[in-house]
């Protein structure tokens, strides 16, 4: 297995921060994103905005870039018209996005300023098959394929994010146990040498939306080296403290956490309604961290600024045995 990069950036700064939204940033930017390529259209359209928004992220403190592949794949673009040729260069393009801005905003950074921080990493985001559905399947888990079906989808994207240079797969809004299963089997035969993590969607802070029970699904993972963090996301925040306490009683694996804003999602007419179900992330993630959770960030409709509040207490207070310094800038 590869260098465990994700256990070292514990080890040093005990909690390593995830970035947030990515669709609903592009959006606010100006995209109509309500299609069946969701944010991957703007891979196509508006790249530079991709490239922004992992800026704004890596500015307000995450340590780690997911790139704006959940629902990018080689079939959905091709049902758009482009060439099998076009779509394999639209997924390496996304993985370049991430890598870009993080090596812009890590060059402007003075010396000082990379010591009080880990090198950010780029996440290759591989989402569920449902997500290349359209029709929200990642939060029922109501399709079913065989273990084979299931790699057979993944391998051709994960082969060009892996050749384009991400630093680690991102396993994400995952809610079918087989389908996590056949992305394991897949990592260690296939790409050996490369770690992921693996954040189930949830129905409730007891289940994945296939019914499986959670403690289930992460401790079968807990003989598999390559998996470095497990965990949700984008679910509400309020069955958070709950889904850590249960991980924490299963697995020895770093926990992960990145929910949604608690508002609630229309696949339909894939728009957003309800209020959001906190006032200040930063004051929540604390609670998360003290609680178990290693690695935290956000999901649908999440901010910027909601790292940003992550990073006030994760980066300014002495984590570890205080050799690092406290993050005062940007």
């Amino acid at each position: 297995m590869d260098d465990n990069r994700i256990q070292q950036m514990i080890k040093q700064f005990q909690v390593v921060l995830l970035d947030g939204a990515m669709a609903t940033e592009i959006e606010k930017k100006g995209l109509d994103i309500k299609d069946d390529l969701w944010s991957a259209k703007a891979i196509i359209d508006t790249p530079d905005l991709i490239k922004e928004v992992h800026l704004d992220y890596f500015k307000a403190g995450a340590d780690i870039a997911t790139t704006n592949t959940y629902q990018a794949n080689i079939e959905g673009f091709k049902k758009h018209g482009w060439t099998d040729e076009d779509a394999r260069h639209l997924m390496t393009k996304a993985v370049l996005l991430a890598k870009e801005a993080r090596d812009e905003f890590w060059t402007s950074l003075t010396k000082q300023e990379k010591l009080a921080r880990p090198y950010p990493l780029v996440a290759g985001s591989i989402g569920p098959y449902g997500a290349f559905l359209a029709d929200g399947s990642e939060y029922t888990g109501k399709y079913d394929l065989s273990i084979e079906e299931f790699q057979q989808f993944h391998l051709s994207r994960m082969k060009l994010l892996k050749e384009a240079g991400i630093d680690i797969f991102a396993f994400e809004t995952i809610p079918h146990f087989h389908e996590s299963m056949a992305l394991a089997q897949l990592l260690e035969t296939a790409f050996p040498d490369t770690s992921a993590w693996i954040s189930f969607s949830i129905a409730n802070d007891q289940q994945l939306c296939d019914g499986t029970a959670l403690d289930e699904a992460a401790s079968y993972f807990n003989q598999h080296s390559n998996i470095c963090a497990i965990g949700v996301n984008c679910t509400s925040v309020s069955r958070i403290p709950k889904v850590i306490s249960n991980l924490k009683n299963v697995t020895t694996k770093p926990i992960i956490i990145y929910p949604n804003s608690g508002e609630q999602y229309d696949p339909q007419t894939k728009s957003w309604s309800k209020e959001q179900q906190y006032e200040n992330f930063g004051v929540i993630s604390k609670d998360w961290y003290k609680n178990g959770a290693s690695l935290i960030g956000g999901c649908c409709r999440t901010t910027p600024k909601d790292i940003r509040h992550i990073k006030e207490w994760a980066r300014d207070k002495n984590m570890g045995d205080g050799s690092n310094n406290k993050l005062k800038f940007l």
